[in-house]
């Protein structure tokens, strides 16, 4: 179910998709990012700039630059405060006068176990985290964002962070990190939470969606399939873990080398997150207990 790897727009531009619709990829290509951050121009007058992305002075003036005569960027939205979406959304406003939008700071949304699992012992976690983050108006789940010729409602989705959130526009979905065009996303506690991901893919797949535009990557043009496909995903590494774990007590770390076993060695640390992710979450189910304190570095065992 993974596209193939044919999508690497040029950076820079702003590529129309549909009208009143355009994308810019930010120039941040990682293993965690692949080709850069989507950036989404939405509007022909008021303009919302969805997910400027990282603080890159080449990808402000591509913004600029596409603004055209008789437009304005009216409304910059932060789908989740990760340091590939959020940090130009400041420099952004304050060169056009807009308003930051986001479901808050980096520690909203985040679910009470994260939240206990945070203060009872070392848990690790915090990749990427845009630490500064605080939006000038804070949006609530099923808010709707309006201007001239467009709507967007507000979906609170956490699971890849506390505090993301995709937008629904008519019957087409920005669902930024949550559900990627070219992989599955990274889960890491505290931030993450497996449970509130997976509730978050059954919310969006409850919807007939005729496309996703994700955070990274290329449009999802078969929403269904895909949300079967990541739910699937996620299903198959529980039972590779449980089953691993019938081999006897094991940790993240150990779990993930055997588990990812050909994934490159630069990915096996967010591997070893994700692994934990589903830890965490077998936990909560009583499928699984830690042998001591649940932390990063716990050993598991089948109950």
């Amino acid at each position: 179910m993974l596209p193939p790897d044919d999508f690497n727009p040029p950076v820079g531009d702003a590529i129309e998709l549909e009208p009143g619709l355009r994308r810019i990829v930010a120039p941040n290509p990682s293993p965690m990012t692949y080709r850069g951050t989507n950036t989404y121009i939405l509007g022909t007058t008021d303009l919302a700039v969805i997910d400027p992305g990282p603080p890159d002075e080449a990808h402000l003036q591509a913004i600029l630059d596409a603004v055209k005569a008789g437009q304005r960027i009216s409304h910059v939205i932060v789908t989740h405060s990760h340091l590939d979406h959020s940090p130009l959304a400041r420099p952004l406003a304050d060169r056009t006068g807009a308003q930051v939008l986001g479901f808050g700071g980096p520690l909203a949304g985040r679910s009470a176990i994260m939240e206990r699992l945070a203060r009872s012992g070392p848990m690790g976690g915090g990749e990427g985290i845009d630490h500064g983050f605080v939006p000038d108006r804070t949006l609530t789940d099923g808010e709707m964002v309006e201007a001239e010729g467009w709507t967007l409602e507000v979906l609170h989705t956490p699971g890849h962070l506390g505090n993301h959130i995709s937008l629904g526009w008519n019957d087409a979905c920005f669902t930024a990190d949550h559900v990627m065009g070219w992989a599955s996303s990274l889960v890491s506690p505290p931030d993450g939470d497996l449970t509130d991901f997976m509730a978050s893919c059954a919310r969006l797949a409850a919807r007939d969606w005729r496309v996703f535009y994700p955070g990274h990557g290329a449009p999802v043009t078969d929403p269904a399939a895909r949300l079967d496909w990541l739910t699937g995903h996620r299903l198959s590494r529980e039972a590779a873990i449980l089953e691993a774990l019938g081999d006897g007590p094991a940790d993240a770390a150990t779990l993930a080398a055997r588990i990812y076993a050909d994934t490159p060695a630069a990915l096996l640390p967010a591997a070893t997150r994700n692994v934990l992710a589903h830890l965490v979450d077998l936990t909560q189910k009583s499928r699984i207990a830690p042998t001591g304190a649940l932390q990063a570095d716990a050993t598991f065992h089948l109950l």
